[in-house]
This record gives C-alpha cells, sequence and structure tokens, in this order.
C-alpha cells in the first residue's frame, strides 16, 4: 500500500450554506465553520439548548395502568385494535427542540477576489482551518478547557466582530441583549437570549484578546484595526435568572494557556488526538482520489479513498459530537431553530445506529456520553414503569430530548408509550463497553436489575402452553399487515426480555434461578409462511415489510441470540426476513441498520448494496455530516455515525467468546489494514489482508481466554494469554 488513508477533507472554498460549514465539537459545545475570508461566520451551539414550551404538564408519562388488563384482555382474545383506544387523550407533544445559539460574525473588508481560498478540517486534532491569501482563521473547540477558539491572522487585520442571533427559525419573541466593554487584552462581548414566556435563558460570553492594532466599541459588537492577530475565546450557558457575564469573562481569562492559541491547543489535542489515534482504516485506495476534496470524492461513491474518509469522519463527528450526552439526531450541530424532529434523541433506533461502533472502534469517550444520558434519566424511567404499566423497574422511552426521560410523545400511529423493549436496547451498549474493557460498571449492573425487575411484573399473561406473552407488544415504528400498531410478542420484545433476564442474571446471582426460569418461559420466534424470521411471533399476525425500521432483527444485531453459528435455522429466516424487507421512504438509518445485519449474516453483498444505496443517494454534505434522505434532505447524523460501525462489522466481529475475522468482505475492498479494534473478550487487534487472500491478524490480549476464532479459513478454538500477542496468518478460500 502507498502513502496511507487522510485524515482530515477539504474544500476550494467557504461554506454558503451551514449544511456544508467544517464542524468542530468536545461534546458540550459544537461549531459550524463557515471558513469565509470577507464574511466569516462560526455558528455555536451547545447540548443543553432545548427550547422550553411553557406546558410542563404535558410531559408527563400517562396513567394508564388501572386500564392495564382490560387491554391485555381484549388483545388475547382477538380484538387487534384494541391497543388504539389506550390513551389519555392528549394530542401527540413533541419532545422539546434543540437549536443554535448564536453565529459569531467577522466581516472584513473585501479582500483580492483572485486570490485562492481554502478551508479544511484536520480529524486528529478538531482544527478547522481557512486561508485566503495572507488570511488565516483557525478553530477547534477544547476538550480540555470547554471552549470553542479561533484565532484570526493577517497583516493589518480589520475587522468588526459581533455575536448574531439571527439565525433560521429564531423566535420573534426571543428576548435579546448585548453587551460590549474594552478589556486590557480586547474586549468582553455577550448575548444573553431569554425564550418567551419562560424564566430559562442562554447567554454567550465571548473575550476577544487582540494583538496590535486598535480596538473600538461599535454596538453590537467591536471594531479591530491594524491588528495581526486576534483570539476569541466562547462559551455558552443556559440558565435561570441572569448570568454573572463578568465572571464567566474572568473564567474566560484565566484558562491556563488562556491567551495562547497553540497552548490551549496541546491542552485539547491530550485528549482529542489520543482518541480518535486509537483507530485506522487504509482501504488502499488510490492516492490521487484521497488528495481530493471531499465533495469531489462524493462525486465518484464507489471509489475506496471515499470509504476512508468517511470512516475517518465519522469517527471524528461522532468524537466530536459525545460528552456530556451522546449524538442527537443533528450530531452536536445546527444552523436553524426548526430543526426536523425537534434534533432531539430518537433512542428506538438512531442513536444506537449512531454510536455503534464506540466499543469497537475504541471510542469510550462515546460510551460514558451513551451511559450519562442513561443513568441520568432512570428516575423518570421509573415513573415510566409505574404509570404506564404498574410495575417496577424501568421502561425507556422512544424520543428524549436529553433532559427529560419521561414518555409522552406517542399517537395512535405511533404508540411509543407501549415499546417496552427500550431498556434492554439502550443498556447494550453499556454492556458491550463493559465485556471489552473487562470490568462491570456498578451503574450498569444496578439498571440490568431495574430492567429485570420489570418484566418480572409485566410478564404476567400466559398462553395455552405456559409460555409468558409480552403484551401489549409495539414493533418500532412498524404494524402488521392485517392488525393496529399494539399488539402481542414482536420479536424485539421478546428478544429484549430474553437479553435482559439472561444479562441481568449473569450480574446478580442471588436472583439468578428466579429471571433464568422467566427467560425461558418467554416464547421462541416464529418463521412465517415466506421462510422469514416474522415481526410478531404471535399466531395471525401477517408481515408488513417494506418499512425503514428492522427492529424485529434485533436478535440478529446488535444481540448475539441469533447467528449463523449457533443458530443457524433462525440465521438463515433472519436472512429470508431482511431479503423481503424494502427501504420504504430511503432513510439513511435503514439502509446502514439493513447493512449491519447483512454483516452479522455474512452477506458482503448486501453490505456493499446497502451503503451503495447511501453512497449513490447523495446523502452526504461537503461537510462529511449526513442527510437523512437522499439528495442531502434534512441534516441528521444517522449515516455519518453509523458507517464507520458497517466497516468494521464487515471486518471485524466479537463476542466475549468468539472473534470472527472478514465475515463479511465486499468485493471492492479487496486489499486493506485496520488497526487498533477492541473485542468484546478484551483483546486489541491489528488485522491485514491482501488481494491474494493472505490474512493476517494480530491479537494483543489483556486477559487469559479460550475463544473460537472464525475465519474464510474455517474454524478452531484459540488459547489467549494477557499481555502475549498472537499473531494469525490464514488463507481466505
Amino acid at each position: 500500500m502507498t502513502g496511507g488513508p487522510v485524515h482530515g477533507t477539504w474544500e476550494p472554498g467557504p461554506a454558503a450554506r451551514w449544511e456544508d460549514a467544517f464542524l468542530s465539537g468536545n461534546g458540550h459545545h459544537g461549531a459550524l465553520v463557515f471558513g469565509d475570508p470577507n464574511a466569516d461566520r462560526v455558528i455555536v451551539t451547545h447540548h443543553t439548548l432545548v427550547r422550553p414550551d411553557g406546558d410542563d404538564e404535558h410531559r408527563r408519562p400517562p396513567r394508564l395502568a388501572a386500564g392495564l388488563p382490560a387491554l391485555q384482555d381484549r388483545l388475547l382474545a382477538g380484538d387487534t385494535t384494541a391497543a388504539e383506544g389506550f390513551t389519555d387523550g392528549r394530542p401527540l407533544h413533541w419532545v422539546r427542540p434543540f437549536h443554535p445559539a448564536f453565529q459569531l460574525r467577522l466581516n472584513r473588508p473585501p479582500g483580492d477576489t483572485r486570490a485562492a481560498c481554502r478551508r479544511s478540517v484536520d480529524f486528529t486534532t478538531g482544527e478547522t482551518t481557512a486561508t485566503c491569501s495572507t488570511w488565516t482563521s483557525r478553530v477547534f473547540v477544547s476538550r480540555a478547557d470547554d471552549v470553542v477558539v479561533q484565532r484570526v491572522t493577517a497583516p493589518h487585520l480589520t475587522l468588526d466582530l459581533s455575536l448574531d442571533p439571527r439565525l433560521p427559525g429564531a423566535p420573534a419573541g426571543l428576548g435579546v441583549g448585548h453587551g460590549a466593554v474594552l478589556t486590557p487584552e480586547g474586549a468582553l462581548l455577550s448575548l444573553r437570549a431569554r425564550y418567551p414566556g419562560s424564566d430559562l435563558a442562554y447567554t454567550g460570553v465571548t473575550l476577544v484578546a487582540v494583538t496590535g492594532g486598535t480596538t473600538k466599541l461599535v454596538p453590537p459588537g467591536i471594531l479591530v484595526e491594524g491588528a495581526t492577530e486576534v483570539l476569541i475565546l466562547t462559551r455558552v450557558r443556559r440558565h435561570t435568572g441572569e448570568l454573572d457575564v463578568v465572571t464567566e469573562g474572568r473564567a474566560l481569562r484565566d484558562l491556563p494557556d488562556g491567551t495562547s492559541y497553540e497552548g490551549l491547543l496541546d491542552r485539547h489535542l491530550a485528549l482529542h488526538r489520543t482518541a480518535y489515534d486509537r483507530v485506522t482504516l487504509d482501504l488502499a485506495a488510490d492516492p490521487a482520489e484521497r488528495a481530493l476534496p471531499g465533495s469531489a470524492l462524493l462525486e465518484r461513491p464507489r471509489c475506496t479513498a471515499l470509504l476512508e474518509r468517511l470512516f475517518a469522519a465519522g469517527r471524528y463527528h461522532l468524537l466530536s459530537a459525545s460528552g456530556m450526552l451522546p449524538p442527537r439526531l443533528t450530531g452536536l450541530w445546527t444552523g436553524d431553530w426548526d430543526t426536523a424532529w425537534s434534533g432531539a434523541f430518537t433512542t428506538n433506533a438512531n442513536l444506537n445506529l449512531q454510536t455503534a461502533s464506540a466499543a469497537t472502534a475504541a471510542l469510550p469517550e462515546v460510551t460514558e456520553a451513551h451511559a450519562a444520558l442513561v443513568h441520568g434519566q432512570l428516575p423518570h424511567w421509573r415513573d415510566n414503569a409505574r404509570a404506564v404499566f404498574g410495575t417496577r423497574g424501568v421502561v425507556a422511552p422512544s424520543h428524549t430530548d436529553g433532559e427529560s426521560g419521561h414518555t409522552y410523545h406517542f399517537s395512535r400511529e405511533y404508540p411509543l408509550h407501549l415499546w417496552t423493549a427500550g431498556a434492554d436496547w439502550l443498556l447494550k451498549p453499556l454492556v458491550d463497553h463493559d465485556e471489552t474493557r473487562g470490568g462491570h460498571d456498578p451503574r450498569t449492573t444496578a439498571a440490568l436489575a431495574e430492567a429485570a425487575l420489570f418484566y418480572e411484573d409485566f410478564l404476567t399473561r400466559t398462553d395455552d402452553d405456559g409460555r409468558v406473552l409480552v403484551v401489549p407488544s409495539y414493533s418500532p415504528e412498524n404494524r402488521p399487515a392485517n392488525a393496529s400498531w399494539g399488539t402481542v410478542n414482536a420479536a424485539m420484545d421478546l428478544s429484549a426480555a430474553r437479553h435482559a433476564l439472561l444479562t441481568a442474571a449473569d450480574r446478580h446471582p442471588e436472583h439468578a434461578d428466579r429471571w433464568r426460569a422467566l427467560a425461558d418461559r418467554l416464547p421462541p420466534h416464529r418463521t412465517n409462511a415466506d421462510g422469514a424470521l416474522a415481526e410478531w411471533a404471535w399466531p395471525g399476525l401477517a408481515d408488513t415489510y417494506d418499512h425503514r425500521h428492522l427492529s424485529h432483527l434485533y436478535g440478529v444485531w446488535p444481540l448475539d441470540e441469533i447467528n449463523p453459528y449457533d443458530t443457524p435455522e433462525l440465521a438463515r429466516a433472519a436472512h429470508r426476513a431482511l431479503e423481503l424487507r424494502g427501504a420504504e421512504n430511503d432513510s439513511a438509518h435503514g439502509h446502514l441498520h439493513h447493512a449491519l445485519i447483512a454483516a452479522r449474516l455474512g452477506d458482503g453483498d448486501r453490505v456493499a448494496h446497502a451503503l451503495g444505496q447511501v453512497l449513490d443517494g447523495d446523502f452526504f454534505h461537503a461537510s462529511l455530516m449526513s442527510a437523512h434522505y437522499p439528495h442531502r434532505d434534512v441534516y441528521n447524523a444517522d449515516a455519518a455515525h453509523a458507517l464507520p460501525a458497517v466497516l468494521l462489522e464487515m471486518l471485524v466481529q466479537s463476542t466475549p467468546d468468539r472473534l470472527v475475522l472478514l465475515p463479511a468482505l465486499p468485493e471492492n475492498c479487496r486489499e486493506g489494514r485496520l488497526t487498533g479494534t477492541r473485542t468484546r473478550f478484551g483483546a486489541e487487534l491489528d488485522l491485514s489482508w491482501t488481494a491474494d487472500g493472505t490474512v493476517t491478524a494480530v491479537l494483543r490480549p489483556d486477559r487469559t481466554h479460550r475463544i473460537e476464532l472464525r475465519t474464510p479459513s474455517g474454524a478452531e478454538p484459540l488459547d489467549l494469554a494477557a499481555g502475549e500477542d498472537r499473531v494469525i496468518s490464514v488463507k481466505a478460500r
């Protein structure tokens, strides 16, 4: 292989749309950088910025538990529409929408329009850089100091700088106040925005340090003339009452290396670069294609250089969006107050798909952010279980704004309050993380017990064979062809209940016998007349195939319940279900969910086809952030963040007792090298493969363990000793 993959992307000019702006973030603050030398803009975001709606009452789970037995009776008696009335009559309420804070505007007198301009983002540092003639702007969001940092340099630099709240969709009643004072280093700017009809507000504080020249107040900002450098430090706080801007400014001034861009960057790199550099994917791409700007690569959707760059960009954006919370539907970024689906967390598919690579791609920072969301909302999950189902334990919502974990977003067509699999689905990445690192997080262990307690109270109805039933049951976000949305024994619910009970039993020996016995009483999956794994195991319910969600194949991915090695008949039925599945409205998450399941089933051709649907469908902006629909319709992080997981799953799969190498390698990836990936049996792995069929893996285990090794040459046991590297070399068939 010549050279190596590119860890960044670039464009030959500034962004015209916020969707194309290059991104930086630290999991708290985000920045969208346009890179315009004459009228630069940096849109600042923060994970906490969700717009209040003034109606706290509807953000409560519906109190329906008293009516649950009657609903169960009706569903089991064959009333296929019974669940449509299982509601408190409220209209559909969306969760509170995520929104941007403001934009930093830096306007200069027009320069030489013939000068060549370039903007780039370096994934290894998190820096975006824009250059044009003698002007340079560099921006990053510090993971060490939680601050947006920008430095602008040019000879005789003249610019006006202001904080501008005018962004698309900003409410007319937003109460905006500006502040600007001169300071010894330059100026302190502030922007306070109070939400209409609320005591909540957010305030941005920007410290400007000017080298050379003069600084003047020009409300609402400042005018800098004749400088050689301007350093800009920005933070956003959401609060009630008034924020002490002077104290916030002092905190910015007192940052370690606070007036040194390079010093601030070095502190940031110790965290960001360390995380980003852990894993690299090299697909032996053409060096000439590797040198292309991102927009040009996107016009070559089948070239391996594009896959390399999207893998690198996906890990970079996923890391950058994860900190106090995991990534939203838009990651950590938006330039519009009217963000689709509230820019929230959709937990019944999208969130887990976005974070699917966290364990394998060695990004525990992402899993820790996911854990922060889960554990921070457990009290609300308990409320959901009590109010809707009258049980102990926990039930997770399908949508959350990041603050409330209550179930209140549901309707007749989307009875999301009936979804009981959510806790297991959201805890599964935390279980994978524990397996990878070789220890049990006591918070996860406790939450698993609460999931099991829910099922202990909920699974009280039985069929004629004594099998316990999941009733009501819901398969996100689909319905049977011959029944309504709320039904009995959705395949996802069965898999989740079984997995939750067995996983909790493994960690709680005092309850293990009881929980394993309950898991054993759950019914098996059903194969329908088409030979496909049925989405509902209840007899008589017909499948609806053309749908973007693949919830019923939860047992294949991310669970290990159904696989070609231990359960070949069920795996064949699952594969048939995948063959019959349509794409419905071409949602990016549907295509990549399809690819993840195909990889688990060893179907490399189907993985390639699903990837092709996204790459051929013009889903990616020049920023290499993605869209929800083809032709870059609706800014959305699903494809950008999930694509690295697909590439990893087609190359390496692991369980606590098994390693599978190259299970679903597409034909167009005949040569490559993957370094630094992690396995669930506690080993780091480097993998290389060549066009002549040679496969070499180097395992660096931190635990002594026997696993089953599966390669294209077959299966064999493999003994690993902690601290002793193992080199595996096989020939692919």
